[in-house]
Formats: C-alpha cells, structure tokens, sequence
C-alpha cells in the first residue's frame, strides 16, 4: 500500500449488480455482497436482497473501510437459498479483486467493475469510490465472522461441487456435492433448524443429476422435496421457494410420464404459489413459466367428470385470469366437467336420495350456466341440467322458489331450440313435467292444459324408433292421469292407459327406467278401478307394484313410489269390497311410504296426511300412530329451512294441514286419551316458536352433568340462531347456500342432540313434551284448551294436578264456530260506527250464545269438580276458530229470581290467555331472575304521509301512562319523530315495562309482516322475533290487532302478543281487532291504576298482576266504554 494512503478512509457506494449469473441453475431466495478481510475470518456482508426479474439488481449499500484493515478489495457476490435463516455462506457467484490504486484511478463517477463471463453471462457491479479524511469518517464498517462450522463448510463446498458440475457436466463433481450435501443432513436432525435447507441442497442436486441421468430413483427425490415443504408450512419466508421447488420436479416427471396426478398435483400448487410470489420478482417470473406448462398441459388432458376431475378444471381456471390467453380454453374444459359431474351426481342422489349430493349438483349447475352467457352455442344444455336439477329439489323438498325457477329456466331452454331443433321435443317434455308438478300442487288449470301440449307437439317429434319416444310416452300418459283425476275428464283416462302400455314395451325388464313404467301404469290402471270397479284393473296394479319393489334394494329412494301406489290399490279395493285384509296392507304401505328415510319429507308428508284422513274416515285404529308420524315429518321437514319466512311457506305448502293439531287431539278424545290429545295439540301448535325456543334452552343441569356438551349444544345453538334468516335472498344461489350452510349447522345440532339424549337423565330431551311436564302450565291455575277441529269440538281442562278433564261440546261443530267468528266481525264492525250508548244487541246475543253452549259447561267443571275459588286466575288455550272468538267476554246476560244479574266468567274468574302450554311454562321459568325494573312507554300517532290515519289521542295517552308510573320506577318516553323503527326496537331491549300506543296491523297473508307501524318503517313481528329479551317482563300493546292470529298454518298462535311473549315479555295486554284511541284511554288509566295500586317505597311492580288489573280496569269503564272496546283487551301470559 503507498504510503499516502495510510490513515486514509474510502467510502464505497455499490449501487447495483448486472446480469446476476446463477452457475448453479437453481432459483435463489436473494442475493448480497461481501467483501473480504484479507488473511483473516472477517468480512463485510451487505443486506440480503430479492432477486428481481430485471438484468440489473440495485443494491444502494454504503460502505466506509479502513485502508489499514483492508489493504486491497476482495469482493464476492454469493446467493442465497433461503430467506429466513442462511444455511453456510451461499454459493459464490462472482470474484473480483483489486488494488485500491486501481479503484480510485477511476475518479469520482460511478463506474462499473467485471466478473469473469460464466456460461456466456457477463456479470458487473456498478460502484463509485472516494477517498475521505479521518474527520470526516462515519463509524467504519462493522465485520461479520465468516460462517465457519462444519455443516456451513460442507454446504459452501457442496454449492461449489454442484456448479461445477452444472457448467462442466463431470459426473465426478455432481458425486462430490451430493456427498457433501448428504454429509450436512445427517447432521441435522428433524428437529434442526437447517433440516429443511438441508434436505432441499441434496434434493437440487440429486434432481439435475437424475435429469442428466447421472443418478437414479426419481421417488426418493420427490420425497426430499415433499419433507423440505413440511418442514416449511404455509407462513415461513421460505414457504413460496419450497413450493416451487415441488412444482418444478412434479412438471419434470409429467414431462416424462403422463401420469395426470403429477399435473393435478402441480397445478394445485400453482394456486397456492402465485398470490405469494410479488410482480417483479425473480421467482414471479420463472414461476410464470411453470403455470403456463401446467395450464398448457391441463387443458390437454382427458375429459374427467369426477370429483377430482372438476377440482383441477377449477384450479386451472383460477390460474388463467381475464385476458390470459389459455382462459377460454379452460373456461370450456371447466363447463363441461362441471356439467358432467353435476348429471354423475345428480344419478346418486336418485340411487340414495341425499339431499347433499343434489344441492352439489345444483350448485355445479349454477356455475356451468354462469360460465355460458348468452350467445355461448351450449347454454340450452346446462339451462336444462340446472332446471331438472331445481325440479328433483322441488320433488324432494317442496320449495316453490326451485319449481318456478326450473319452469322460468325450461322456457328459456325451448326459446334457444326452435322448431327444427334436434333437442326441442325434450325440452318441449321437459317443460311439460314442470308445469305438471305445478299443477299438482297449485291446480291452475292452465298449467295442465299447457302441459299435454307441450307433451303432445314433444311427441310428434318423436315417431316410433327415436330415443326419446318412450319418455315423452310416458310423461304424455302422466300429465293425461293428472288430469283425468283432477278434472274428470274420462277419455284422458283410457289415452293414458294405451300410452302407458307402449310405454311399458319400450321399457322392458332392465331398462333404467323399467320402474317408472310399471308404477305409473300402476297408477292409471287404479284410476280406472274407482270408475269401472273391475278386479283386473286393481289385480294388474298390485302385480306391478310388487314387480317394482323386486327392482330396488330396501333403501333405495324409488322405493317410495311402489309403497304409495300399493297402499292406493288396496285402499281402494277395500273402499270396493271391504276386506280387512286389504285395510292392513294399505296402512303397513302407509308406514312403509311415510317413513322411507331416502325420500324427501313432502312426498311422506302428503302419504301420513292421506294416512290420517282414512283412518279417520275408515275409524281405524292405526290414526293416532297416523298423526303423530305426520306431526314428527312436519317437524323434521320445516326445522331444515333457513329463514322464518320459509319454514311458514313449507309449513303451509299442504293443503288441510293447519287442522292436523286439532284434528289428532278430537282423535285422542275419540280413543279416549285427552293426555295425548294434550301431547299431540301442543306438538304441532306454535310449531315455530317452539322450533325457535329449541336454540334458547337453558342449560343448568345440563352444564353441571356434561359442561362440554353443553358446550357444544350453545355453540352451535348460537350458529344457528345467528345463520337463520328473516327473509329469503333473492340471489338464487346466495339462497342456496345459506339453505345447506344452515342444514348442515342443524345435522351437527342434532347430533349433540342426540348425544344429550344418551346420558340417562337427559332422554327426553328437547322432545315434545309429555302431559306430566306440561301440566306446569297449570301450576297458578287450570288451563282450558278449547279444540276446535272438523270431526269433534271440546274442551280439555289441565287443572293443577291429577288427570286432565275432558268437556264434550256435542252442540257446537266446526262450521257453527266459523259462523259465530264471522258474525262477531260483522257485530263488531257495525258497534264501531253506533254512538257509545247504543245497545250492542248483535254482541249480546253472540255472547250469550258462547257462554251457553261453550263456556257454562266448562264453568260447571271448575266449579263442581275442580272446586276453583272465585276470582281465581285461569288460562284460555284457544285453537283455529275458537281464536278469533271472545271468550273471555262471554256472558249469561240473564237476571236471577232475586233480581241481582247472573254473573258472566270475568265476574267469577281472573282470565288470561296463552298461546300455548309451553309458552306460559317458559314464561314462568324466565321468572326466576330479576333486574332493576325500567319503563318506557311509546307513542306514534303521526305515521309518515300514507302510511296510517293519524291517531290523535296518543300523545295524551303517553302523557298518562308517564304520570302513572311510580316515581320508584326508572321512566321513560318515546314518541313523535323519536319514535321510529329504531328508535322503538332499541326501548323494547333496554326496558322490561313497556307501553305501546300506536297503529297495529296484522297481515293474515303472511302474519310475520303484521307490524306496529312507526316514524319511519313498521317494526315486524318478524323483528320482534329476532330479539332475544330474556329479563323483559310486561308490555301493553295499545294497537289494533295484535293478538290475532295465522289462519294457514298450524302455527295459529303467530300474532304480535306471541311474539313479545317469546321473545322474552312474561306478560302482554293485547287487542283482537281495531281499538279506539279516543276511548282506549280509559281503559289505560284505569289498568294502570290498579296496577301500581298501594305501592309503597321498596315495592317491586309485579307483572303477574296484569290480568287482574286488566279484569278491575274493564269493570271500572263500564259507563265510559263500549262493549266492543272493552271487550278488545285480552291478557297473555303469566
């Protein structure tokens, strides 16, 4: 060194490497540059950098050096393999040494150095170098200790090996860095860091060595890359390189032998690979490539409609975003498998009837249709397949949404075959079958006629020969029976029956369709019998029935239709010639048919109905055990629907079942059972709110006994209350997949359910409750359940203990109460518009007629034989039309011989109502905690423009009920523009007193949208559902119509009452029909007034007190209030 630069400091700026060369072949994690301390272990180390995808690198390192500790510049560019944690010091890329003369020789501008070429790659490293005096230095650079432990010198030396080997292709060079390498992983164990950087050195070079063919056995080098990537999961820096690296050897033996799991397998790691590899990068780059390999690749393998084979056609796809050039070939390889898959699945939903596998195939439908826009030359088929998919569904699930759909989606397909099109006859039957189900299900007459159209014009396009002729035979003979049974229409009849024969030779024995053929001639061959009563006709249709069953195995879903059709044949024989014989084998095809668990639950729904309504009809013993099966099939079919709205629609989807309750309670009576009468009334009533209350149970026992399966039960109780909609979502397959997220939550809650009910003390749990458990409902007082159904009207009292009392009602028959309800709406109607002192004649004589024939034989039973006091509480359970009767308000209206007024059963009896047994069981037990009581009354009598008429009484009403809760009670006032949707949901939560004075609206179409209307939007029974209340305690609803009920569904209790009762209100004041502000008032202050009577300071308001406040309020206003507004206001609860 010269003497002038002893002393001295230069400052280095590296500013960027170009053309970095890589010897080795291999994809490295980064790069950096050291430089050297000569004759010793120290070294300068830049930062590790990212390998770009540009020619040059920068690197913007500043170094400062001692010309005393580095006489001359020893540089060394090295790459690494590893991001995180650097295994040796990295194999050497570029050497290049220099005297300091030399350097600065070069002046004050950036100047670039070379590397010697390696395989035709030039290297260099731009710089720029100054000397600067001591005073100007900067702290000097800081010196590493070069890597020097024996697994780092191995490494180093077998990175050197294998670039040797790379570029001279001597065998012997690839045997010394695989000993090397091999030397570094028997030093490190499993649990060692380096493991993984280990195995993947050995794993490269034994890779481009078996390339070469310089080495064998391909397997155990797969495997070394397999262990690398596990050893570097999801999250670790050197996860994306470790990827790679198995992308890279899967592609190599694809190349070599076309084994399609080598492809799927890469390709899978391909996705996961991408996002994790930045734009720009080095590894972007060369991963691109091996994308393009795998999509190319992919799109030239086999048609595959398997599971597996739609996964990869996905993942391909996902591998070729817009624009990228292979996407339309991917596209069209991904439609077809997706459709083809969607027809192998949908074929074992019909062997096996889950409903998983056909709301997978609809949901592969979906997408094929999403992936073919309009134009696209293929679209009508994948219409087709989703729309028969959607009808299968309907077929095993009733869901409308599915039937309209599949017709809307048949249309669309026949508008894209016109006439002249070589698929327009299917699509033409296709179409017909839809309409068909339609109109079995909703009878429009269009529907059928359009039908055998449809069916017709499908046949002439199918002429003797053609492959479609005996479907479209077939499907014309069914849509003629369905009319002939529907319509009468007798010459469809006997077409169909011809129909069905020729249909029948083109489907001889081992034909796919052999069964169809054999039941549906089956069926038509029984319609004929009931018009002709011919032996043969029914001998014939038997024989073909048992000839299907001989077809399918026990489980087989198709089964279903041969236990239907023989349970019709020997019905109708027996209806014929009355042979017990042939009732036994209709009701053991009843059991069969209802209770075939393959099949959907609304066809085995329709058979326990027809099962009920002969047994009835035909008094057979088996009626109760028809009822019940049909009351479980309900349950079990409606608790699988993922919205309140859905379960009403397919609680109300069969004709005549809202009567089921009431009509399996009068069969138990008959067979005198009033317990199960009791049993089966409260098992099919308030259906949805015990459905919902399911997700609420309390757990205290259960916690104590088995915590972590109560655990497990609150969990996915919550899952399910929060995945349960109010509504249905008008994006079909956004509804689809909420409908099977939410059955799949509720298979898993049934599970833990059954599980629960295995533990000893647990059996019944959550299971319809027996007459010893409901009988709590009448723990204060007897519960009088007045059933009204079309075979028997009476009464059932559930008194305090001991059996429960049956009250026969001979005089009294279903269509007298519906008279008596439609006379009290005309009575009621006209005393709105009489002035207040008028005599409501109309109502007197109705509620005399009540107590006379309905409640004075029920008052002699609490009187005479359950010895009930005077001024005792009782409960009114009234059932379909008793609800809409006021039987609270009945009366003698009749004078005694000494002139004092025979007393009416508000006189004799404290009334209440509750709209079931369990929902006053429920309210009682949510009793047992209380909170600090806070009252908020609410008032809306200005509606937004066109909502409401304006109410002007009901400032002045809230003004009351303000003054007449006690000062003890923490108060409250909501009303005018405050009292909104919002506003008033937010009160109901944070109160537990609540008065409400506003428009109440029941909605008989669908009762979840009858509503307390406010500011803004209307609050919803279907909102108040949702809330979960638990320390409410009193609300008086001072609103038209809010405790009247659901006319089309068993669930004849869903009104606005019901609701605040369930969702937490122990205690409701309700309306059954439109209340007068002006005079309800009157009623209010005196409610209240009774209520909060005699409080003293310390005293708790006790919401158990309402139905005798409600009982002295409606004595008190006698001379203010007419009949019909006294009589408006009922109790519910406790």
């Amino acid at each position: 060194m010269p003497g002038s630069w002893e002393g001295q400091y230069i400052r280095l700026e590296l500013i960027r490497v170009n053309d970095l060369p890589l010897p080795s072949e291999r994809i490295p994690a980064g790069f950096y540059v050291s430089i050297n301390v000569d004759d010793s272990k120290k070294r300068w180390k830049s930062a590790v950098r990212v390998v770009s995808s540009d020619e040059s690198e920068v690197l913007g390192d500043t170094v400062i050096l001692s010309l005393r500790d580095v006489p001359q510049l020893s540089l060394e560019i090295r790459v690494s393999y590893e991001v995180d944690r650097m295994l040796g010091n990295g194999e050497v890329v570029a050497k290049f040494k220099t005297s300091w003369d030399e350097l600065l020789d070069r002046g004050d501008e950036p100047f670039d150095i070379s590397f010697l070429p390696i395989c035709d790659v030039h290297p260099s490293l731009t710089l720029k170098a100054a000397v600067i005096r001591p005073c100007d230095k900067q702290d000097s650079a800081v010196f590493d200790s070069i890597v020097e432990c024996e697994i780092a010198r191995e490494t180093d030396a077998g990175h050197e090996r294998f670039a040797t080997y790379v570029t001279s292709k001597t065998v012997s060079h690839l045997n010394d860095a695989v000993r090397h390498f091999q030397l570094v992983l028997d030093q490190c164990p499993v649990d060692h860091p380096d493991r993984a950087a280990a195995v993947t050195n050995l794993a490269c070079t034994r890779l481009k060595g078996y390339i070469r063919k310089d080495l064998q056995d391909i397997d155990s080098i797969i495997s070394l890359f397999r262990e690398a990537l596990a050893l570097r999961p999801q999250g670790h820096p050197d996860h994306p390189l470790y990827l790679y690296h198995l992308t890279v050897v899967l592609n190599w033996c694809y190349s070599k032998d076309t084994t399609a799991a080598y492809i799927h397998e890469s390709a899978q790691l391909c996705c996961k690979l991408l996002p994790l590899c930045p734009e720009g990068t080095y590894i972007r780059s060369v991963v691109a490539d091996g994308v393009n390999y795998v999509i190319r690749k992919c799109n030239k393998l086999p048609m595959d409609a398997s599971d597996e084979g739609v996964h990869i056609r996905r993942v391909v796809l996902e591998l070729c975003p817009l624009g990228n050039e292979h996407r339309p070939k991917a596209l069209e390889k991904l439609v077809w498998a997706l459709s083809e898959f969607a027809t192998a699945v949908r074929s074992r939903f019909e062997q096996r009837g889950s409903i998983d596998d056909l709301d997978e195939c609809i949901q592969c439908c979906r997408e094929a249709v999403s992936l073919c826009p309009e134009g696209h030359s293929h679209r009508d088929t994948y219409l087709v397949n989703l729309a028969h998919s959607l009808l299968s569904r309907f077929h095993h699930q009733c869901n409308f949404h599915d039937l309209n759909e599949a017709i809307s989606l048949f249309q669309e397909a026949l508008r894209l075959r016109p006439v002249g099109h070589e698929s327009r006859d299917s699509s033409l039957s296709h179409l017909g079958r839809a309409l068909l189900s339609r109109f079995t299900h909703c009878g429009d007459v269009n529907d059928i006629t359009r039908a055998v159209s449809f069916q017709r014009e499908a046949l002439t396009l199918c002429p003797p020969g053609h492959p479609n002729r005996d479907w479209v035979l077939n499907q014309l003979a069914i849509a003629l029976d369905s009319r002939y049974n529907k319509l009468d229409v007798s010459e469809d009849l006997d077409e169909s029956i011809d129909l069905l024969r020729d249909s029948l030779q083109l489907r001889q024995r081992g034909h796919p369709r052999h069964h169809h053929a054999l039941i549906n001639l089956s069926s038509a061959l029984c319609s004929r019998f009931t018009q002709t009563q011919k032996d043969e006709d029914v001998e014939e249709a038997i024989r073909l029935c048992h000839e299907s069953l001989e077809i399918f195995p026990s489980l087989h879903p198709h089964r279903f239709f041969s236990y239907q059709h023989l349970q019709r044949a020997h019905l109708l024989r027996y209806v014929v010639q009355h042979l017990s014989a042939d009732m036994s084998f209709a009701v053991e095809n009843f059991r069969l048919a209802s209770r075939h668990p393959t099949h959907g639950f609304p066809d085995r729904i329709w058979r326990a109905i027809v099962w009920v309504r002969s047994s009835e009809l035909y008094q057979h013993e088996s009626a109760l055990e028809a009822y019940q099966t049909c009351l479980d099939l309900f349950d079990n079919h409606v608790m699988m629907r993922s919205t309140i709205i859905s379960r009403r629609e397919a609680a109300a989807a069969f004709d005549g079942a809202q009567s089921l309750p009431v009509d399996a309670a009068s069969c138990a009576i008959n067979w005198d059972d009033p317990r199960q009468a009791i049993e089966l009334l409260e098992q099919g009533r308030g259906q949805q709110w015990s459905l919902a209350s399911r997700l609420r149970t309390p757990l205290e026992d259960l916690e104590s006994e088995n915590p972590n399966l109560a655990h497990k039960f609150l969990k996915l109780s919550k899952c399910l209350s929060e995945d349960q909609g109010s509504t249905i979502s008008a994006d079909r397959a956004a509804a689809d997949q909420a409908e099977t997220q939410y059955r799949k939550l509720m298979e898993r809650w049934t599970a833990v359910v059954v599980e629960i009910r295995n533990l000893k003390s647990f059996s019944r749990f959550l299971l319809p409750p027996l007459y010893t458990e409901l009988q709590a409902a009448a723990r204060h007082g007897p519960v009088i359940i007045l059933i009204a159904s079309q075979y028997s009207c009476s009464v059932i009292i559930v008194p305090t203990s001991g059996d429960p009392h049956h009250v026969p009602l001979p005089s009294i028959t279903l269509t007298d109460l519906k008279n008596l309800k439609d006379r009290f709406a005309r009575a009621i109607r006209h005393a709105s518009i009489m002035g207040p002192r008028v005599p409501r004649n109309d109502l007197i004589v109705l509620l005399r007629t009540v107590w006379d024939n309905i409640m004075l034989p029920i008052v002699n039973v609490l009187q005479h034989d359950l010895k009930l006091k005077h001024q005792s509480r009782i409960w009114l359970c009234p059932t379909a039309a008793f609800t809409s009767i006021p039987l609270h308000a009945t009366h003698p209206f009749q004078t005694k011989a000494d002139r004092s007024k025979e007393p009416c059963l508000e006189d004799l009896y404290i009334c209440s109502y509750t709209p079931t047994l369990s929902a006053l069981i429920r309210s009682r037990q949510m009793m047992k905690k209380r909170v600090p009581q806070s009252f908020v009354a609410i008032g809306q009598g200005q509606p937004r423009a066109g909502k409401s008429k304006e109410l002007l009484a009901v400032d002045s009403e809230i003004e009351l009920v303000r003054k007449l809760v006690p000062e003890m009670v923490n108060g409250n006032t909501i009303s005018g523009d405050a009292a909104t949707r919002a506003g008033a949901l937010q009160a109901l939560q944070e109160n537990n007193w609540v008065h409400l004075a506003c428009h109440g609206k029941q909605d008989r179409e669908q009762p979840y949208n009858s509503h307390f209307v406010m500011k803004d939007e209307p609050i919803t029974l279907l909102d108040i559902m949702e809330k979960d209340i638990p320390h409410a305690e009193f609300a008086f609803l001072s609103a038209c119509h809010t405790a009247v009920g659901d006319e089309k569904t068993p669930d004849e209790v869903i009104h606005l009452a019901a609701g605040l009762q369930f969702s937490g209100f122990k205690s409701v004041v309700g309306t059954l029909w439109e209340v007068d502000d002006a005079v309800a008032k009157h009623v209010v202050k005196a409610f209240y007034e009774n209520m909060f009577k005699d409080l003293e300071d310390g005293d708790v308001i006790d919401c158990t007190k309402a139905a005798w406040a409600l009982n002295r309020a409606t004595h008190a206003v006698k001379t203010k209030v007419p009949l019909e507004q006294r009589m408006v206001f009922i109790h519910v609860g406790v």
